[in-house]
């Protein structure tokens, strides 16, 4: 059975923020905290952001919130990012709703039970007999991973699967944390929301294949530490260097297990973790801006959104390439440390 994407769906909260404006925000959020302070704020022309979505306004993560607060506009947001992402894809699919056999649900910047998959099908009206899969904890990694484990059942059930990944960054931010850890994410993250539909046997862009790796000992990376604030994000600043260590080998091992030599693979789709991160996957891969302009375009409009981000350089690709029968490599890395990469056929 060969599964294929259907459609892709994505929506942003209506807060629109240039970069300029949350480095002021940083510059008097941070004042006193660093000697080097000034030039910690550079970071924020560096990362090829021009602008992002956010849950809230600038001024409402100038105050503090408690962690049941944060979580409120993370259970809020989220849910009508998931619909409305959801209900573009389905509709532009043409998948029936009563057709969908599974959601599977990707998170990571909130709590919630029931899980939100549970809220979104009634939201959609989607069968009460919908297999519910939600995934929590893979961080900039869920959007790949994701896709690949919404293959699987598709080929499982035999009915199309519905993926959606939605992260709320802004609503993690501490402000109790004046660490260069927080202000660094201050300087990268967003929210947005993406959703795909898979068909067995459809027409869109073929699933041929996934690959997982996790690195040994690597958990300091990436993540989350559980603070009387919420969530308290784990970013390192060995990402790139790992990205250089990690990569080639990794998309060589995915392209293997899909029957392919590394030297095969026509196209790329990565994470915009970064414009760091980026410019390691250029000089592992050797690709120039041209190959990785759906990557900059979304990291320039929308900043960092976690897991959807991957999917929304896959919409864009999907949208303005040619077909041509090739295979591509989509890879996204996340907490763990890990590599998550999924093999397609366009």
């Amino acid at each position: 059975m060969s599964v294929r994407i259907s459609a892709i769906g994505t929506a942003v909260p209506p807060h629109v923020v240039a970069q300029a404006q949350v480095r002021d925000f940083a510059a008097g959020f941070f004042a006193g905290n660093f000697d080097d302070l000034d030039r910690l704020l550079d970071s924020f022309g560096h990362t090829g952001i021009e602008r992002r979505h956010l849950a809230r306004p600038v001024s409402w993560y100038g105050v503090p919130h408690d962690f049941p607060e944060k979580n409120a506009v993370y259970r809020e947001t989220a849910l009508d990012l998931a619909s409305e992402a959801a209900a573009r894809a389905l509709d532009e699919s043409g998948v029936a709703r009563d057709e969908v056999g599974a959601v599977l649900f990707v998170s990571t910047t909130g709590l919630s039970t029931p899980s939100l998959d549970s809220h979104l099908i009634q939201r959609l009206d989607l069968p009460r007999t919908t297999v519910r899969l939600p995934i929590w904890g893979l961080g900039c990694a869920g959007g790949a991973a994701g896709l690949a484990r919404a293959a699987n059942l598709a080929t499982a059930l035999g009915m199309p699967v519905l993926l959606v990944a939605v992260e709320i960054c802004s609503a993690t931010f501490m402000h109790g944390d004046r660490s260069k850890s927080n202000l660094i994410a201050t300087a990268l993250f967003g929210d947005g929301a993406a959703a795909v539909v898979l068909v067995p046997d459809g027409d869109g862009a073929e699933v041929i294949g996934a690959h997982s790796h996790l690195v040994e000992h690597s958990e300091d990376v990436m993540g989350w530490n559980l603070a009387v604030e919420g969530l308290q994000v784990v970013f390192s600043r060995s990402i790139p260097q790992l990205v250089r260590s990690l990569a080639a080998g990794v998309a060589s091992a995915a392209a293997r297990d899909a029957g392919l030599d590394a030297r095969d693979l026509a196209h790329y789709i990565f994470h915009p973790g970064g414009a760091k991160v980026l410019a390691a996957y250029a000089e592992t891969f050797g690709l120039g801006p041209e190959r990785l302009r759906y990557a900059s375009g979304v990291l320039r409009d929308y900043g960092n959104m976690s897991s959807p981000s991957v999917l929304f350089v896959l919409g864009r690709f999907l949208a303005d390439e040619p077909r041509t029968g090739a295979p591509l490599l989509l890879m996204a890395l996340g907490p763990g440390f890990s590599a998550e990469s999924v093999l397609l056929r366009w």
